[in-house]
């Protein structure tokens, strides 16, 4: 069986809370302690909560010069160098040495996690490198965990929950969280009022509140309605001095690298794109739509209809299940 490459280092995307992120893919395809409901990226296919190897620090370090040099050549700046995966990225047990390598560039470095593994004091020691961490609580109440992150069976809520209030304590960088708020799921003024607390006792310096504006993994799900929206923006900030909503699009201005066929499969494996966005990515590479025609007749790229918009995306079964790099 053939398998198209798989792209470590991805981007520059452009995000609200990092800025020009250049994006690091650390782990194979999908493989994940969690299957969230509403994950952007499809479902998880290898559900795990033991850290293993997958690529080595000196693979990751290259993948992410070869890209640094590439947009230092068209001017383009990076803001954060991020661990942002297509699974979980603190499955890595090279994190810590991979993060130790990346700081030679001279750039922030963050990490984007579902929290999950946090109740390992290896793990809390590892993200400990980073610079950013960004964390995630979608219930304290199990029964809705369960439901909305569907974890791996083998972890216990009440040790995920303390794992994530020892990292608090002790991460001395940058700490951000995330909230999905899903309508008929963790918006109700129950549900809100304990995440808003335990969010309240961590102290990140900013707490996001976010609903899906991309395909979820699960079709029907959608996100808390404006008035929910509020109720929790409310609640948060009684507790909190930086509270951001996250209930519009992302900034979808991608930035090339010239090489353009490679950047499309490397983006979308991680961040479905909208047809818009695309189209201005092809426009800005004076490319046609040609390019993404022949990616969906090859099987490397689908399309997603979602609140009556069009998505592209890398289909599961065609992304890398092996341990080839991006050069």
């Amino acid at each position: 069986m053939s398998y198209s490459r798989h792209h470590i280092a991805f981007g520059p995307v452009p995000s609200r809370r990092l800025g020009n992120s250049l994006g690091i893919n650390n782990v194979t395809t999908k493989t994940c302690s969690y299957a969230c409901i509403y994950c952007q990226v499809g479902s998880t296919t290898q559900k795990c909560i033991d850290p293993q190897a997958f690529f080595s620090p000196a693979q990751i370090k290259d993948a992410v010069a070869r890209r640094l040099r590439r947009l230092q050549k068209r001017g383009v700046e990076v803001d954060y160098l991020t661990f942002v995966a297509d699974g979980e990225p603190t499955l890595d047990i090279n994190l810590a040495e991979s993060i130790s390598g990346l700081c030679d560039f001279g750039i922030p470095i963050a990490v984007i996690s579902n929290s999950s593994l946090m109740w390992r004091e290896e793990v809390r020691t590892r993200l400990l490198k980073a610079d950013l961490v960004s964390i995630k609580v979608d219930s304290l109440e199990e029964p809705k965990w369960r439901r909305i992150n569907r974890p791996d069976p083998k972890l216990d809520f009440e040790i995920v929950m303390d794992g994530i209030r020892a990292f608090a304590a002790d991460f001395q960088g940058t700490l951000i969280s995330e909230t999905m708020l899903l309508a008929g799921l963790n918006d109700s003024v129950e549900s809100l009022r304990t995440i808003a607390e335990f969010i309240g006792d961590i102290e990140p310096q900013t707490a996001y509140l976010a609903v899906p504006t991309r395909p979820a993994a699960i079709e029907g799900v959608s996100g808390a309605d404006e008035t929910m929206l509020t109720y929790a923006h409310e609640l948060f900030s009684a507790r909190l001095a930086n509270v951001e909503l996250l209930a519009g699009h992302e900034p979808e201005d991608f930035i090339h690298t010239g090489k353009l066929r490679d950047d499309l499969l490397a983006i979308t494996a991680v961040h479905p794109m909208r047809e818009a966005a695309v189209r201005r990515f092809l426009t800005g590479d004076n490319a046609d739509w040609s390019i993404v025609q022949n990616l969906i007749s090859e099987g490397l790229l689908k399309t997603v209809e979602y609140e009556g918009e069009r998505f592209y995306l890398r289909p599961v079964n065609h992304r890398v299940h092996c341990r080839r790099t991006e050069y």
